[in-house]
């Protein structure tokens, strides 16, 4: 249960000014210049301190991740980038955090393109983003107009710029090397790594890539020390974190809360319990549309962090969770989803360009009953096909929900099926 002066993010419902005085007035941008001059290594030091675990689905240490960069330059200049193509279906808290708490973001760019020794800073926004991306860009020329970001950033003696790029609506580009193609100006596919883009990122140099809520904590992180963010949540799963609840819940939310929090916890307090009640729970996708789902009676007790839900047969992903109750035709849910990544597939690998068409098609049987029992084994043998055997993530997460449904709602599918082949022989 997160106490409200443990809260990061204090403007996430807009109800307060978004401006920069605003976000002064709640405590940001307080001693940026002192944090910077504590120098790179005690930055990095107090990042791994955190355990802060990666935003954006992955789960990587974050400050592991920075101490990945070079730490001389050999000549070529040093990038941030930041991941803000939020394009995951069910995710929506990152737009949250650039709508109404910009300088949060814009300050974590500061402080985390210093620790990576990087001038420059670019934001890749997702191509839907229309006023985020007006919010954003306000935050940022506020902040350059008060001397915050610039020559001699926040007086800490860094000169750093940054640079609000809008994406053109590909789910792709979420995939941190495809969005570094993206900005680059050519096609947004997936790169062969290695060299990973803290070898060779942007333009061919060291890149770091970041989601919006990792770096968008940092500030508050570095001023109340790594200790303290530590010191909330199971171990290995550390901090606050936004879960984005959509789905049949009375209350569908996003709110900022403790790590591993109980599932029933997060649903009772915030949504106000499920539609018609925990009987009518019948599954859950706890972390946005490329994780497993779960059936309800199994969630009912899950703990919400990375290593929980791992142990459920699912990930937390980027918390968005998404809660389905007795109403949903499951199949019919998941082939949904199924043509959504067809749809998104770059076409780069034939395995994710061939199969996510395959699968959706099998999906799109499968819902009408229109198929053989058999044929159920064979289209979980594909996913596995698919499954680790491309560049990027996207083939996982293509097969992931279907391996999920098959795993948890067999049943559903073969009675389906003898159904249809029932009323085809009552038709004869």
């Amino acid at each position: 249960m997160l106490k409200d002066q443990d809260r990061i993010f204090t403007n996430l419902y807009g109800m307060h000014d978004r401006t920069l005085k605003g976000a002064q007035a709640r405590g940001h941008w307080d001693g940026t210049a002192d944090i910077i001059k504590k120098g790179r290594d005690w930055i990095i030091t107090e990042m791994k301190a955190s355990g802060l675990r990666g935003r954006g689905g992955a789960g990587f240490p974050t400050g592991l991740k920075w101490s990945f960069m070079p730490k001389e330059s050999d000549g070529r200049p040093a990038y941030l980038v930041v991941n803000a193509d939020e394009s995951e279906p069910g995710t929506c808290k990152d737009r949250e955090i650039m709508r109404h708490d910009p300088h949060t973001l814009v300050e974590g760019c500061l402080i985390a393109s210093f620790a990576m020794n990087a001038h420059a800073c670019y934001i890749y926004i997702r191509g839907e983003y229309i006023r985020e991306k007006e919010a954003l860009q306000a935050a940022i020329d506020e902040a350059y107009a008060a001397g915050l970001v610039g020559k001699n950033a926040a007086k800490s003696g860094w000169d750093f710029d940054i640079y609000l790029t809008h994406g053109a609506g590909a789910y792709i580009c979420g995939e941190e090397t495809a969005l570094l193609e993206s900005l680059e100006g050519k096609k947004g596919m997936p790169r062969m790594k290695p060299p990973f883009p803290a070898g060779a990122g942007l333009y061919g140099c060291p890149t770091t890539v970041n989601n919006v809520e990792s770096i968008a904590v940092v500030p508050t992180i570095l001023r109340r020390g790594g200790g303290w963010f530590a010191g909330m949540g199971r171990p290995n799963n550390a901090g606050t974190k936004l879960f984005a609840i959509s789905g049949h819940v009375n209350n569908p939310c996003v709110v900022e809360e403790e790590m591993s929090i109980p599932f029933e916890e997060l649903i009772e307090k915030h949504c106000g319990g499920i539609r018609g009640g925990w009987n009518n729970l019948k599954a859950v996708i706890p972390g946005g549309s490329s994780v497993p789902c779960v059936r309800g009676e199994n969630m009912r007790d899950a703990i919400m962090d990375f290593d929980a839900l791992k142990e459920k047969g699912s990930s937390l992903g980027t918390a968005a969770v998404i809660v389905m109750d007795n109403s949903t035709d499951m199949i019919k849910a998941i082939w949904r989803l199924s043509k959504f990544y067809k749809h998104e597939s770059c076409g780069q690998c034939t395995p994710c360009r061939e199969g996510t068409g395959w699968m959706m098609r099998v999906m799109a049987r499968l819902v009408e009953g229109n198929a053989s029992v058999d044929e159920i084994d064979m289209l979980l043998d594909v996913t596995k096909q698919v499954e680790g055997h491309t560049i990027c993530a996207l083939g996982d997460a293509a097969a992931w929900p279907i391996q999920g449904l098959i795993k948890n709602f067999r049943d559903e599918i073969e009675d389906r099926i003898k159904h249809k082949r029932i009323a085809g022989m009552a038709a004869e």
